[in-house]
């Protein structure tokens, strides 16, 4: 019982030490400025574009490494979205980071 008790312990710890580090990743209040352009459509309620009509996703509360990963995917040419694809070119790996703890701890 006690080894059980200590092995959950240690699960448990180990698992907020991971969390804690992914969070820290990236600057949520750099990732705000940054971010800017990104609200011109994803901070847009039930927002489509015009040609070709695509929803846009909203990115509020979405996982931080599902978002970095998604723009540096954007970035390698790996995901088809010519807007996303020119906006994923500009940003650094700090500023996927950043971008992507602020949509993470947002409602945005």
């Amino acid at each position: 019982m006690k080894t059980t008790y200590l092995s959950s312990l240690t699960l448990l710890v180990c698992a907020a030490t991971l969390s804690a580090g992914a969070m820290a990743a990236g600057d949520a209040a750099a990732g705000k400025i940054k971010s800017f352009t990104c609200m011109g459509c994803h901070g847009v309620p039930s927002y489509n574009n015009v040609y070709p009509t695509y929803k846009v996703p909203k990115l509020g509360g979405q996982h931080a490494q599902y978002l970095a990963a998604a723009l540096q995917a954007y970035k390698d040419g790996q995901r088809s979205h010519k807007t996303m694809q020119a906006q994923a070119q500009t940003l650094s790996e700090q500023d996927m980071q950043d971008i992507a703890a602020f949509f993470a701890q947002s409602g945005e």
